[in-house]
């Protein structure tokens, strides 16, 4: 990547989004967030310099910088990536952390965080938006449509697939052929053995409905 990247998001998420980008050498040229108590900071020697809406900043991206979105509500990044795409033709960069691993067979939309350790085989999907914890697997053929969170050391197995804004929790395990519903929620460490309608919470060995 040639240009340095503006990231929109200076907490959790853009800590993950900073340290995928410096691992490759990629230029972070600022932060943006809208608490007020972490604008002129800085973060891992990176400045934060404004809101995630400073107007005179976004102005830099297209020819001389990339964006990257990283606020932690979905919905907020959702509203983020269209007002970068509406008022400035802009579509965030995937960041991929030097020590993940992602096939050259794998396909990828735009904006995407895919953390240390995490692995995304060879002919699987991941739409616009998506997080993908440390050590976390998205096997062959799995799909993740837009904005889906998947936890740390979670598997998505062959041939799964996890509809839009889904969240897979640290330690799941989807099963092969599974299909996850829009916005469904999979506890930590659960054991899913069967398709889990859309809004659905489950939890546990075999996952059950709480």
């Amino acid at each position: 990547m040639e240009n340095p990247v503006i990231i929109l998001g200076a907490q959790s998420l853009g800590i993950n989004a900073l340290d995928a980008f410096t691992s490759n050498d990629v230029v972070v040229y600022c932060l943006l967030d809208d608490d007020a108590k972490l604008q002129n900071t800085e973060l891992n020697d990176v400045p934060v310099m404004g809101n995630t809406e400073d107007k005179q900043l976004l102005q830099l991206l297209g020819k001389k910088c990339e964006v990257f979105v990283a606020t932690e509500d979905t919905a907020s990044r959702r509203s983020l990536t269209s007002m970068l795409h509406d008022e400035y033709q802009a579509v965030p960069v995937n960041a991929i952390h030097a020590r993940a691993s992602v096939s050259a067979h794998a396909w990828l939309g735009h904006g995407n965080l895919i953390s240390a350790g995490a692995v995304v085989a060879s002919n699987s999907k991941l739409g616009n938006g998506c997080l993908v914890g440390p050590n976390a697997v998205i096997d062959v053929k799995a799909e993740l449509a837009d904005y889906v969170q998947v936890g740390a050391g979670a598997i998505v197995n062959a041939g799964a697939v996890v509809a839009e804004q889904a969240f897979i929790g640290p330690g799941a395990i989807i099963v092969a052929g599974v299909k996850i519903g829009a916005k469904a929620r999979v506890g930590a460490g659960s054991v899913v053995v069967a398709d889990v309608p859309a809004n659905q919470t489950v939890f546990g060995n075999p996952a059950a409905k709480i």
